[in-house]
């Protein structure tokens, strides 16, 4: 997907102040067993076509009024994904200003997860 300009100087003004990892990453832990909290943002109709195994839905479009009620502790680690990882640093850096200090932004996003091969729940 191309995105316009303006949007990418708003992405890359952001992504210094947000941290991120990876697809393959966030595959490793779920092979690991490891416990975290994954978060697609992508649009509602988005997450209904797949989306990746143990994530929980909160989009971009009511993430920022809901995320206290579903993880109340500000410290909580938060793995945010959306389809490449543009929304997801968007996101992040809403909740960062909210007070999260531990919200990581997936890089690569539901393209990169399906790019990679990996499983996809429906």
């Amino acid at each position: 997907m191309q995105h316009n300009p303006r949007f990418l100087a708003l992405v890359d003004g952001i992504r210094s102040r947000v941290s991120e990892t990876d697809v393959h990453q966030i595959k490793r832990w779920q092979d690991e067993g490891r416990a975290f909290h994954l978060i697609d943002v992508r649009e509602e109709s988005e997450w209904a076509k797949g989306h990746l195994p143990g994530a929980v839905y909160l989009g971009r479009g009511v993430i920022e009024r809901d995320i206290e009620t579903r993880y109340p502790d500000p410290t909580t680690e938060l793995y945010l994904y959306c389809g490449g990882g543009f929304r997801s640093i968007l996101a992040a850096d809403n909740l960062q200003q909210m007070g999260y200090r531990n919200v990581i932004s997936v890089d690569g996003g539901f393209r990169g997860w399906c790019d990679a091969g990996y499983p996809v729940e429906s």
